[in-house]
């Protein structure tokens, strides 16, 4: 290994190991009677631009593609203006809302995202709802413009963004911040397949069984923590959700299942319906899967089963599960504790959680596109495999990758440093040559 080579490694783990010790102690330095701290909040993007929605398409603020963008949004519908072209590209939006700790939600609450025309049709297939449970987390719904097969929304020109919150009676009903992001994926450069495929391996995953790793989960989308296949360990307590990231590339599928330990009562029995949830999230942040499951304070797990293989004419199914599995980068899972565990455990006290994640299938070739999708967030590269190798968050493969540009510039200003002094060397030798023979020949 090489001495550039070594200090690539060394920044990744560093950086791992550092976000490792972040997340692990604070949950290890409970104590038994603990008054419970509150739960970390959700980490916004960084960068994330100030905008304010409208009631109706009228002065609807401009949202571009690239960018990720913080408003408010309470119960009903908020509107933002796309400027599109037509290049056959897919465009995607996505919201997460953040209710307030203790705020109220139930079945019935949610979050849509459509993508529209300036005649107000919704654009085939757009729409992307998720609803909550009896817990206020972090929900994330995705809303898309497909422009290479759409013909109703495949001319250049404006679009809207719909974001509709809804809320049942008796739920909570004050704003919450919402974070929009926008991703462009490009256009496919030569004809492909047009229809989903009709069969693939579907069916519970056959779940890694060695010992657990210590990965601790970030609090939403910019900092959650890289996996690849493997057993982790982290902790949860009641109403905290950890993110992770999982990076499934061309041709792969994803399994993934999570289990809860025991936890220290305070009551003889209990039980919480939806105790423990596990969601699945596209790499635009479209909801693919959820599971819950009861949790009496002993042991639950839930699983999902198998995604199906990514690929490009999975878009093209009329099953929303498949159809989100269209297209490689990172995929988030997000594991939530439910809160009425409270009820009955030590709030301050963390309940064990065993996270087990697999990557089925070897990668393939990945379509023909115009332009690199890397740009808009999509595809599985080099340094993707390595953060989920490192376990790394984005901000922290983001320090790794500004640790490593720093050393290649100091690396190679060393070693302009030393061809120099061997140039000023060289030619003081020749200079002194010269001078000795100047010397004899007089």
């Amino acid at each position: 290994m090489d001495a550039m080579a070594r200090m690539r490694r060394t920044a990744l783990v560093g950086a791992g190991a550092l976000g490792l010790v972040a997340g692990v102690l604070p949950g290890a330095a409970c104590a038994q009677g603990a008054a419970p701290q509150p739960l970390p909040p959700y980490r916004t993007a960084d960068g994330a631009r100030r905008v304010t929605g409208t009631p109706s398409t009228a002065d609807a603020p401009r949202l571009e593609a690239g960018s990720v963008y913080a408003d408010e949004l309470g119960p009903g519908e908020r509107v933002y203006r796309l400027v599109l072209e037509q290049d056959r590209s897919d465009v995607y939006v996505s919201a997460v809302v953040r209710p307030g700790p203790g705020a109220v939600v139930g079945y019935g609450d949610g979050v849509e995202v459509e993508v529209m025309t300036t005649a107000g049709r919704t654009c085939p297939g757009s729409a992307g709802r998720a609803s909550f449970g009896r817990d206020p987390v972090p929900l994330a719904a995705a809303g898309v413009r497909r422009g290479g097969e759409d013909a109703d929304c495949a001319t250049a020109g404006t679009y809207y963004a719909k974001v509709t919150r809804t809320a049942a009676k008796g739920s909570d009903r004050s704003a919450w911040p919402v974070e929009l992001r926008v991703q462009r994926e490009p256009g496919r450069g030569a004809a492909g397949p047009t229809a989903a495929p009709s069969a693939w391996p579907s069916g519970a995953p056959v779940l890694p069984g060695a010992d657990a790793v210590p990965r601790s989960g970030g609090t939403g989308f910019n900092d959650a923590r890289a996996l690849g296949a493997g057993v982790w360990r982290d902790e949860l307590r009641p109403g905290q959700t950890r993110y992770y990231r999982v990076p499934v590339d061309w041709g792969q599928q994803l399994g993934a299942g999570a289990e809860l330990a025991a936890a220290a009562l305070t009551k003889p029995y209990g039980s919480a319906s939806d105790g423990l949830t596990v969601r699945l999230y596209s790499p635009y942040r479209s909801l693919v899967a959820s599971e819950d499951t009861p949790y009496d304070g002993k042991q639950a797990a839930a699983t999902l089963g198998k995604t199906p293989p990514v690929a490009y004419e999975n878009r093209f199914s009329s099953d929303r599960a498949v159809r989100d599995a269209s297209v490689a980068g990172w995929y988030y899972l997000a594991v939530t504790l439910g809160g009425k565990v409270a009820e009955f455990t030590e709030d301050a006290r963390p309940v064990p959680l065993t996270l087990r994640t697999d990557v089925i299938g070897t990668p393939a070739k990945a379509p023909a596109y115009r332009e690199d999708p890397a740009a808009g967030g999509f595809g599985v590269g080099a340094g993707d495999r390595a953060a989920a190798e490192g376990g790394l968050t984005a901000p922290e493969e983001a320090r790794a990758a500004a640790d490593r540009s720093v050393l290649r510039v100091v690396a190679g200003a060393g070693f302009g440093v030393g061809t120099l002094l061997l140039l000023v060397l060289g030619g003081w030798l020749l200079l002194a040559r010269r001078g000795r023979a100047a010397t004899a020949a007089g």
